[in-house]
């Protein structure tokens, strides 16, 4: 019993203390000349669906929500959002090569197409990343166009 009391208050002082170490958030005002609405024509709609289900983790402006002020979830989601900034940055789009923007258009169609993205876990809590088959066939249809015309342009 007392281990049990022991561990418990260990387990109670450990949670209190993590909460003093908060990562860096992905909060970035301001503009940037490598946006891919800058570089590329998107669409209104394409960028709203984007913005909605793209955006949090692939831009350098993240939409936090309540449960980012708790650890470890606030370390979770700033791992999350580094590694899908490090795939993808629509922010950062016009610094890329034109071959690695040609991959990342075909990879935005791949990953909708075939339902990796956006992750089944971010969705869950997002409701508004959900995307329908005729928003998923818009994403897709105007990757593959753009990346087509980024081609022929060559």
């Amino acid at each position: 019993m007392r281990i049990l009391k022991g561990t418990g208050l260990f387990l109670l002082v450990a949670v209190v203390v993590i909460q003093f170490f908060r990562p860096d958030r992905n909060i970035n005002k301001g503009d940037f000349p490598g946006a891919i609405s800058k570089q590329l024509p998107v669409p209104s709609d394409v960028m709203g669906l984007l913005k909605n289900a793209c955006y949090d983790c692939h831009s350098n402006n993240t939409n936090y929500t309540w449960y980012v002020n708790t650890q470890p979830v606030a370390w979770f989601l700033s791992h999350h959002i580094r590694k899908g900034k490090r795939e993808l940055n629509f922010d950062a789009f016009g610094t890329y090569t034109s071959r690695r923007q040609l991959s990342k258009l075909k990879s935005i169609a791949g990953s909708v197409k075939d339902g990796s993205m956006p992750l089944s876990s971010y969705t869950l809590m997002h409701r508004e990343a959900r995307l329908s088959y005729k928003e998923k066939d818009l994403i897709i249809g105007w990757a593959l166009k753009t990346k087509d015309s980024l081609e022929a342009a060559k």
